[in-house]
C-alpha cells in the first residue's frame, strides 16, 4: 500500500528502524512514535529480513549492524521488491561511505549524532516526495 493510500485509510505511516545499539534504537522508536508514526524496530538486519512481508513508508538503518551492514540490508530489501525511501545513519562517516550509500539507493545520509529534527524532517520529506534524489 502506498503512503498516500495508507494515510487515506487513516493509518499511520510505518517506519522501520534497524539499529544495533539498544538505547539509540529505543530513543528513535519513542521519538518517532511521539511524532505520529507506527514504528517497528530491529536490532539486526537479519531480524528484519526474517519478516515475510515488509511494508513501510521508510527505512532508517544504521550502517554498522554486525554481521550484515545497512547497505546490504537495503540491497536485500530491494531484491525482494521493497522500493520505499531509505535513510542510512552512521557514526563513522566518510565520502566513500556516502557514495556507496547513494549508489545502493539510500535517499539520505545522516551522521551520528544527529539532531532529532534532521531525522524527522528527512523522513517527512522522503515519504511526501515524488522523487528520491535528496542526497
Amino acid at each position: 500500500m502506498s503512503t498516500q493510500s495508507r494515510a487515506q485509510a487513516g493509518r499511520k505511516p510505518r517506519i522501520l528502524v534497524v539499529e544495533d545499539d539498544d538505547s539509540m534504537r529505543r530513543s528513535m522508536q519513542l521519538f518517532l512514535r511521539g511524532r505520529g508514526f507506527d514504528v517497528l524496530t530491529y536490532a539486526s538486519a537479519g531480524q528484519l529480513l526474517r519478516e515475510e512481508n515488509v511494508e513501510a513508508a521508510c527505512l532508517v538503518a544504521d550502517y554498522r549492524l554486525g554481521v550484515q551492514d545497512g547497505i546490504s540490508l537495503l540491497g536485500a530489501l530491494r531484491a525482494r521488491g521493497w522500493m520505499g525511501p531509505a535513510i542510512l545513519t552512521t557514526g563513522f562517516p566518510s565520502e566513500e561511505l556516502r557514495s556507496s550509500a547513494r549508489t545502493a539507493g539510500f535517499d539520505l545520509f545522516l551522521e551520528k549524532p544527529f539532531q532529532d529534527h534532521a531525522l524527522i524532517n528527512g523522513i517527512n520529506r522522503l515519504i511526501n516526495a515524488s522523487y528520491h534524489d535528496v542526497f
